[in-house]
């Protein structure tokens, strides 16, 4: 069996890890087959409850998580399961926070952040719209990063959430409201960047709502997870990023997830993705098709 680790800060839909764990389950390859993975779920001290950057900062601070990599233990991989903890830095920020958890952990890591810009590039999504649930400042940098990746916004919707907490207490109709509401007739998928929010009960009935794939932070999170780990097992019932096997190399994924310290593997014989810590981004500022999206309510 293996073990999938995640680095989760406070408590608000962590419970979205043991639902997934069900799911993949329901899907033939849960616990107790042999070849099974585990989601290990590891909570992060979260010095302030707050979608504000100076306190995301602090939430994503390398010592923050070298202590959760130190108490998760052996895993096959290791995910910081926080998009805002880890798009406030930056794309070379965020690459280098990931680059730290890997040589903390020993392992390969990334975040819910590159998770998503590498399903984007898997479902070869140029344009999406973005439902966020923080204030706009916060949710204007996530625009930002997927532009990096070349991954154009053609609409930024905002709840202006302050905490995770309250984030956490939406249910199945609110978050499908919150989906459609953000939705845009140009986006080729609907992105919802909060592992606050609960998502992985509903996947299949939020993209059934919209008619096109629907990326949530917990879901790309355990998907980034699996296709770090090398995981080949196409999977129902967890969206269409799902449909095909996480670990499959084409197309190319976006980011730079963090490999393992001791790999020295030359790159063209690395997992797609997957790319040395200190190592840039191909290109850290390609044109964005779609500058300064106005943030609706």
């Amino acid at each position: 069996m293996t073990d999938i680790g995640f680095l989760y800060p406070g408590y608000s839909a962590e419970d979205d890890y043991p639902r997934a764990q069900r799911l993949l389950a329901a899907a033939g390859v849960g616990p107790g087959h042999p070849d099974a993975p585990a989601l290990r779920v590891v909570h992060t001290e979260m010095r302030e409850d707050a979608h504000r950057v100076d306190a995301l900062l602090e939430i994503g601070a390398d010592d923050v998580l070298a202590e959760g990599a130190r108490q998760l233990g052996g895993c096959a991989t290791v995910i910081w399961a926080c998009t805002s903890g880890s798009f406030v830095f930056g794309w070379d920020g965020a690459a280098a926070q990931v680059g730290a958890l890997s040589a903390s952990a020993g392992v390969p890591a990334s975040s819910t952040s590159f998770a998503f810009t590498d399903a984007a590039a898997r479902l070869g999504l140029a344009r999406v719209a973005v439902a966020a649930t923080y204030p706009d400042d916060v949710a204007a940098r996530f625009v930002e990063f997927l532009g990096v990746a070349g991954v154009g916004v053609v609409r930024l919707s905002t709840l202006g959430i302050v905490t995770a907490a309250e984030v956490g207490t939406l249910g199945r109709d609110r978050v499908l409201e919150l989906a459609a509401a953000g939705d845009h007739p140009d986006a080729e998928a609907v992105l919802l960047p909060d592992t606050a929010l609960h998502t992985m009960a509903w996947l299949d009935d939020l993209e059934k709502h919209l008619g096109k794939p629907v990326l949530t932070a917990n879901q790309v999170s355990i998907w980034q997870g699996l296709r770090l780990a090398g995981d080949r097992t196409p999977r129902a019932g967890l969206g269409a990023l799902f449909a095909a096997s996480p670990a499959d190399t084409s197309p190319a994924a976006a980011s730079p997830a963090a490999a393992s310290p001791a790999d020295t593997s030359p790159a063209d014989t690395a997992p797609a993705g997957t790319v040395q810590a200190d190592s840039a981004p191909a290109d850290t500022a390609p044109a964005d098709p779609h500058p300064d999206p106005e943030p609706v309510r």
